[in-house]
This record gives C-alpha cells, sequence and structure tokens, in this order.
C-alpha cells in the first residue's frame, strides 16, 4: 500500500512557500503522492468549502514538478468538462515529461453549478462531457495524431508514462465506478464510508486500483465507532482504518488533513506537523 496527501492549494492559511514546503517535505518522509485540488471558476457555492486564493492546479503541479525529485505528483481531481479535452492533454502531457513521468491525473464531474454558468458548460450534460474528455485524453495520449471536430491534431510531446499517466476516477457513485472499469487505472473516492468501500471495492473490474482518500485527523480520546469517518479518531483507530483498507486491497490511501471547515484550519506551519505525524503513526518511509 503507498500513501500520498492531499494538499490543501487554497485559502488564506496557505502560501506558495506552504506549498512547496507542504511537497518537499512529503517527499522527504517517503511519501508516495501528492495531490492538489480544482476549481477553475472558484464561484461563491465553491469559496465556501475552498476559499480564496485558490492556485490552479496544472500550473501549480508544474511549478512542483521542477522543485521536487521522486514524489508523484497530481490531481484528486480536475472537473474534467472545465478545460479543453485537447488543451488538457498536451498540458498534462508536458507536465509528465518535465516531472519525468510523475504524474497522476484524477477526474472528476464537479459539483457546482455556478462555475458550469461562469464556464459555459451545461451542467446537466457534465456526465457525458466527462466521458468524452478522458476518451479525447487518452486517445491524445497514446496516438500521435488524433482527429477532432474534422482536423488532425498532432499530440507529442506524449506522456512518459506507458500507456499514460495513471487515471484517478474520482466520485462516489456508481457511474464513477462505471468509468473506472471503462477506461480508469483507480477509484479515488472522496472520505467514502466503510459500507462503500465494502461494496464498491468488490465492484471493481480486475486490475483496476482502489485508492480512496481519507481524513487524517488525530484526536486524543476515541471518537465514536459508529460515526466517525475514515481517518478520524486516537492513531490506533486511525491505524485501524488502514488496516481495513488494506484487506480490501486498497493500493494508494490519500491522507486529508483538511477538516472541511475552514474555520478549523491553521496556518501550514502548523498544519505541516501533521504530515509528519502521520508518517510518524503510518510508519511510512
Amino acid at each position: 500500500m503507498k500513501f500520498g496527501i492531499n494538499l490543501p492549494n487554497f485559502g488564506p492559511q496557505m502560501t506558495p512557500e506552504g506549498m512547496l514546503t507542504w511537497t518537499r517535505e512529503a517527499e522527504r518522509l517517503g511519501f508516495d503522492t501528492v495531490l492538489v485540488s480544482d476549481h477553475l471558476a472558484l464561484t461563491d457555492d465553491a469559496h465556501r468549502r475552498s476559499p480564496a486564493p485558490f492556485h490552479e492546479s496544472l500550473a501549480t503541479l508544474s511549478w512542483l514538478a521542477g522543485q521536487t525529485e521522486t514524489v508523484r505528483l497530481g490531481a484528486g481531481v480536475l472537473i474534467a468538462s472545465h478545460r479543453h479535452p485537447i488543451a488538457l492533454a498536451r498540458a498534462t502531457a508536458t507536465i509528465d515529461q518535465l516531472s519525468g513521468g510523475r504524474l497522476v491525473v484524477g477526474f472528476g464531474v464537479g459539483w457546482a453549478p455556478r462555475a458550469f454558468d461562469v464556464l459555459g458548460v451545461d451542467f446537466r450534460r457534465r456526465g457525458a462531457l466527462t466521458d468524452h474528455t478522458l476518451d479525447v485524453l487518452v486517445a491524445a495520449w497514446t496516438s500521435d495524431t488524433v482527429t477532432h471536430r474534422g482536423h488532425r491534431v498532432h499530440t507529442a510531446p506524449r506522456p512518459v508514462q506507458d500507456p499514460h499517466p495513471p487515471l484517478w476516477i474520482g466520485g462516489n457513485g456508481p457511474r464513477a465506478l462505471e468509468r473506472v472499469n471503462r477506461i480508469g487505472t483507480a477509484w479515488h473516492p472522496l472520505h467514502p464510508s466503510r459500507q462503500l468501500c465494502a461494496l464498491a471495492a468488490g465492484a471493481l473490474a480486475e486490475g483496476k486500483e482502489f485508492a480512496p482518500r481519507i481524513f487524517f485527523l488525530p484526536t486524543t480520546t476515541p471518537a465514536d465507532p459508529d460515526s466517525r469517518p475514515l481517518g478520524y479518531g486516537t492513531p490506533d483507530q486511525i491505524r485501524s482504518d488502514i488496516a481495513f483498507l488494506r484487506e480490501l486491497g486498497a493500493d494508494h490511501v490519500i491522507l486529508d488533513t483538511d477538516p472541511g471547515d475552514q474555520r478549523l484550519r491553521r496556518h501550514w506551519k502548523e498544519d505541516l506537523e501533521l504530515i509528519r505525524l502521520a508518517a510518524h503513526t503510518l510508519e511510512i518511509g
């Protein structure tokens, strides 16, 4: 099992210095992956959950790739319909090339309707648009040319990774699992329940990976075992959650230190201690 960290690339508590320090510390400690979040148009509905300043995902990954050596970098997850698929293919292939094959690309359908309005994308068609984007992306990653809207497009540089960077599919519903089994590399649900993990892990096709994102929010006293989410509780409780996911066959676990309520977030220098505590608690590295 590999472990990653979700980097909160947003909010007044985080700065460019903080993002770089977090990523380098995760690399030093032996984490496999660092993921960032995505909102291209930060409308009020998304801003309440992930406030400005919100650093654009692909630009941030490019910047981090040039200042790290071994840690894998990715998005968990990009909103598939918010970028043109040809532009997205070129940007991600370029990052994979410049990072030496360290990119992980995650995609979701998106949930904030106002952002779709701003970008001129039909919110009601977001599922179909996501499927179209994934199809174009994989074709562009794996071919020297693709035909799009009647024109031949040259796609080089191709990604370093063969056949393409890992394609993680976000979402906790049945359509997300269908996308994983059809075209994805891994299922990357956000804060899934134990019941969903147990049910969906068995629904993955052979060869598909399970890469859930859970909290890492340690407590000094035991949390209610009947209501606590995965990754919330004492170190022993969190270790039991990891053991549960390992038994289900989880290939990667992404740890999320963001409590969700932005009033509870601390400055990045303080929250950096959670990364170190996670490495110690789970014997990473």
